[in-house]
């Protein structure tokens, strides 16, 4: 599986509009694109962050959808973002939630990780730190995304509500640390947000 990721920050207050029209006319756009797998949309409205995750079947149509849809794209962002940062990734491990929408919590890691050391990552989470995350109690969704060239990582994480998120901070972060020694991975940053919506594309 592959993720474009996009993520924008900006004026708080317009903050709302944007996530949906995105939720309604953005999903359906890319839902229309040839190896869509499925979406997350998720804000944080205090701060004014806007996160967009699309999955696909692989590289080629990740490309092909970035170029069909850039200039609506922009457009429905644009009254809100006044910063924006378009990423690509790999995805070697994810467990995909069910359906989420509102009142669903999210949290992001991002990670620095040698790309000599990136298989490394991989196998220490999906062997050590995925059946240890799944046993956390609320966890709906994990996916581990890589950067093989630029040697970035990310680990995103769904929770049923809010209430879970916050409880599992603790659990979570035992979790994180031992990842971290194994791995030899550096982490850059924390986050968490409100889910707008999270959805997964069933293979045929």
């Amino acid at each position: 599986m592959y993720v474009r990721s996009i993520y924008a920050t900006g004026d708080p207050a317009t903050l709302d509009g944007v996530a949906e029209a995105l939720r309604t006319e953005g999903r359906e756009l890319l839902s229309a694109q040839p190896g869509y797998r499925g979406m997350g949309l998720f804000v944080d409205r205090e701060v004014g962050k806007l996160l967009v995750g699309s999955w696909w079947e692989d590289e080629a149509s990740r490309q092909a959808s970035f170029e069909s849809l850039g200039k609506r794209r922009d457009e429905l962002i644009s009254p809100f973002a006044r910063t924006l940062a378009i990423d690509n990734w790999e995805a070697p491990v994810a467990r995909r939630a069910d359906d989420l929408g509102p009142g669903a919590g999210f949290r992001l890691v991002r990670m620095d990780v040698e790309p000599g050391d990136i298989d490394l990552l991989v196998q220490t989470f999906r062997d050590t730190s995925l059946p240890k995350a799944q046993q956390v109690p609320g966890m709906s969704g994990i996916s581990l995304l890589v950067d093989r060239e630029r040697g970035r990582a990310a680990v995103g994480s769904l929770y049923t509500d809010r209430e879970a998120l916050a409880a599992s901070r603790g659990a979570v972060a035992a979790i994180r640390g031992e990842t971290t020694e194994k791995a030899r991975v550096i982490t850059r940053s924390l986050e968490e947000f409100e889910v707008v919506l999270a959805t997964a594309v069933p293979h045929a």
